[in-house]
């Protein structure tokens, strides 16, 4: 029986892709080839098995859209494409490559581009960076204990600034530690004691021996617990930190040795304070001018008049009402407080920027660590002081 001329296409379709697939040069098979084959079957429908093997290979290889689900039957071969069934449900079940999990779904009305698969992201921080309240709190602590201890006796704040030297000397020994520095800590608060005593017993002089005698020993003690380059490179560490915190600190013993030292010292306190709170208060609410992004990004030339405003005031205040100098003593040392304080904290925050850490400690809520808090006070301390000797000496 002859081969119907639908049957004979399939066959030159199902031997060319035979060809193709088995990777031969053979030319495809013509009519007389495709009907020599079938002609011992006498059945018109035989290349059928060969042309379905033939289209399951080329739908798996094939980069054409399969056909979709449901298709009719190929009048060659009898049979649905039930491999394109399977591909077309694996290719609509896979999501597309690249996309994230969160994505896969549609947004919810109203969600932005942002916040479509983000909704577990916490808030932005509030301009204010930081927890107030607990800087509130924290701070009116810290200066009910101040007060108290200049007050009642000088020596309390003397002992109070031991206390505050050794913990700030401890923070900066752990921050120092992520670039595998070791400072001889035990010996740097010997000397903090001898330093700060010295200077409130015997004045500047006492306190400059003091410090060379701490020098001394801490060169001593790192070199003795082993030597080599870390030894010198850890000496070297611990007397940068004798010069940074008690040394500096030091200046404030001798401004309490004075007969109205309490108040001297309460007015320089209340300078720091007002730098700080002024320059918040006005970086917060008019802050638009970086004074040095590269150091201390949150701090603004507004927050800067801020705190020469606020320091002025509190130092007009202190100089007529406390420590018996004119106004523009007060008004000059106001000014001069807030350059101090101000170089005082962008030092600790290119310190803070070398060493990669944010705080040097988390002792105190809202505010970070104690050296966080005295970094300013530590600078504007020699500064102040020598100001001090100049328009209202004791």
């Amino acid at each position: 029986m002859p081969l119907s001329r639908r049957a004979l296409r399939a066959a030159e379709r199902a031997a060319r892709l035979e060809a193709e697939l088995n990777g031969t040069d053979a030319e495809p098979a013509g009519p007389a080839t495709a009907a020599d084959r079938a002609a011992p079957t006498g059945r018109a429908d035989t290349p059928a098995p060969l042309a379905a093997r033939a289209g399951s290979a080329a739908s798996a290889a094939s980069p054409e859209p399969a056909t979709p689900s449901g298709s009719p039957e190929d009048p060659a071969t009898g049979t649905r494409g039930a491999g394109t069934d399977r591909l077309t449900a694996t290719a609509g079940a896979r999501p597309t490559s690249g996309a994230s999990p969160a994505s896969a779904g549609p947004a919810r009305s109203g969600d932005s581009p942002a916040s479509a698969g983000s909704a577990d992201e916490p808030p932005p921080a509030s301009r204010a960076g930081r927890n107030l309240p607990a800087a509130i709190g924290v701070g009116l602590g810290l200066g009910a204990v101040l007060v108290a201890s200049l007050f009642i006796r000088k020596e309390a704040f003397v002992v109070l600034a031991v206390v505050v030297c050794a913990i700030a000397l401890w923070e900066l020994e752990r921050a120092l530690r992520t670039r595998d520095i070791r400072l001889p800590y035990l010996p740097l608060v010997v000397g903090t004691v001898g330093m700060l005593v010295s200077a409130y017993q015997a004045g500047i002089e006492a306190l400059l021996v003091a410090f060379l005698l701490t020098a001394g020993g801490v060169f001593v003690w790192r070199v003795l617990d082993g030597g080599g380059g870390d030894a010198l490179r850890d000496a070297t560490a611990g007397i940068f930190a004798a010069a940074y915190i008690p040394f500096l600190a030091g200046f404030l013993m001798i401004m309490l040795s004075a007969d109205d030292g309490q108040w001297r010292v309460l007015m320089f306190v209340a300078l720091v304070v007002a730098n700080d709170t002024g320059g918040y208060i006005a970086g917060v609410l008019f802050g638009r001018h970086p004074m040095a992004p590269s150091v201390s990004p949150k701090k603004s030339w507004e927050g800067a008049a801020g705190s020469v405003v606020l320091a002025a005031l509190v130092g007009v205040g202190f100089a007529i009402f406390a420590i018996d100098a004119t106004w523009w003593a007060g008004l000059a040392i106001g000014v001069v407080a807030v350059a101090g304080a101000t170089m005082g904290d962008l030092s600790e925050s290119m310190l803070k920027r070398d060493l990669g850490v944010k705080d040097m400690g988390k002792i105190l809520p809202g505010h970070g660590g104690i050296l966080d808090r005295v970094d300013s006070i530590l600078i504007c301390s020699p500064v102040v002081f020598a100001l001090l000797l100049v328009v209202a000496p004791a």
